[in-house]
């Protein structure tokens, strides 16, 4: 099977049985002995044509005789896998991407999409938005965002604002990895990586993290096996450092998984005192605990816990943390340059999140010693599940006192959108 044929598959499988791309991917290029190159090809074809999704139709909306409920789901991907290669892949030549695109779908199509990739090379692959559209609706068509999100970041930022931010989320980001400093240190393994051939270079923010720029793949990466590293947003680098965590102290973190932060904290412990890792989902958690296991964690513990649960055995002084980590569940609008399936998501979904989050944040609350830290983040940078809702708890809690609260942005931090923000118990 042809790289561009598995692309076409696994594109067909997230549009009718709205799987996860990144699982699709995976599973996908687990089957066959795929080289490099194919790897990327596939790996960027996927990627690239659901980050554009909403651009590519609206060119073949305009190219097309056929109304767009006409073309059939296989006839569709196709031709937004070749409108993708010819607007925005300068190093496939224009005749392969259209013969390889025409005999994706079937001989039934084959004419129509051959037609319409030809009709957009005649006008010269220059890619059409709306002339007499408003702005949020231009904004959607050219950033491939959904229009109801776009409108919501308009309400939230104003145009200008808005504009730099879905600008952002089109670059695709460079890996971020986390040094284990229980194993070794920055500088090591930049040299590390850079002897094998890798671009690494140390993150400007976070003290531990290093961006590893070009393609590169997790698993092979050096290190990877000795738990010399583990994959981490440097935003969510600094959540961790904000949490200000210490050896021997007794740490929560409330919805750990898939447990990234939790492997930070333990190591900002030098992995001495007492970490407690907790989630909803039982599944999630078998992840946390390999995942210690592989970077030489042992003082972390795992336990299936809704955070909005009431805990009385964690209520008096005594067994009450110094440190708790709430990074809540949100709606994921910090992170579209990672996950393109989040770019058509209707903010509407989430409106009950605010309530969700601020209920775990009252409740861990009460776990947290008197002049313990505790830390609220997201990753989203939707002022509804960031500020406003600490400010709705702030207001109803009279000994807690905000320490600091920062918003990082794609446009200005080069980093995901997140929110972080420390708090105290007078």
């Amino acid at each position: 099977m042809t790289a561009r044929e598995t692309a076409f598959r696994i594109l067909n499988r997230c549009e009718k049985q709205q799987q996860y791309s990144n699982l699709a991917l995976d599973s996908a290029l687990k089957k066959e002995p795929y080289n490099d190159a194919d790897r990327a090809l596939i790996t960027t074809l996927v990627y690239g044509v659901l980050e554009k999704k909403l651009t590519l139709d609206y060119q073949i909306s305009h190219l097309s005789s056929r109304p767009m409920d006409e073309i059939s789901p296989e006839a569709l991907t196709a031709l937004r896998m070749g409108i993708y290669q010819l607007a925005f892949l300068d190093r496939i030549p224009d005749h392969a991407a259209v013969n390889e695109t025409v005999s994706l779908a079937g001989k039934k199509p084959a004419g129509f999409i051959n037609a319409i990739l030809r009709s957009f090379l005649r006008q010269k692959k220059q890619l059409l938005y709306p002339a007499n559209a408003d702005f949020a609706e231009f904004l959607s068509i050219r950033y491939s965002i959904g229009l109801p999100l776009c409108k919501r970041f308009l309400d939230a930022f104003g145009p200008e604002r808005t504009r730099s931010i879905l600008e952002a989320f089109e670059v695709q980001p460079p890996l971020t990895i986390r040094v284990n400093t229980l194993k070794t240190n920055r500088d090591a393994l930049i040299a590390q990586l850079r002897e094998n051939g890798y671009d690494a270079t140390p993150t400007p923010l976070a003290k531990n993290g290093i961006r590893i720029h070009g393609k590169a793949a997790v698993p092979t990466l050096c290190g990877f096996e000795e738990g010399l590293f583990f994959v981490q947003d440097e935003a969510s680098q600094l959540c961790v450092e904000a949490l200000d965590a210490h050896p021997d102290m007794r740490v929560l973190d409330t919805c750990a998984c898939p447990g990234s932060k939790s492997f930070g904290i333990a190591m900002e412990m030098q992995n001495r005192g007492s970490l407690t890792a907790c989630d909803l989902h039982a599944s999630k958690l078998s992840l946390v605990r390999s995942g210690a296991e592989r970077l030489g964690i042992s003082i972390l513990t795992v336990q299936e816990r809704d955070a909005r649960t009431p805990t009385p055995a964690w209520e008096t002084e005594q067994a009450r943390f110094d440190r708790i980590l709430c990074d809540v569940p949100c709606s994921g609008f910090g992170v579209l340059a990672k996950k393109p399936e989040l770019r058509y998501k209707d903010p509407s979904v989430s409106d009950n999140l605010p309530d969700i989050q601020l209920d775990i944040l009252r409740n861990s609350f009460r776990f947290l010693k008197t002049g313990g830290k505790l830390v609220y983040s997201t990753c989203t940078v939707l002022p509804e599940e960031n500020e406003q809702n600490l400010h709705r708890f702030l207001d109803e809690t009279p000994d807690a006192q905000l320490l600091r609260a920062d918003t990082f942005f794609p446009d200005i931090d080069k980093t995901d959108g997140f929110f972080v923000s420390v708090l105290t118990k007078r």
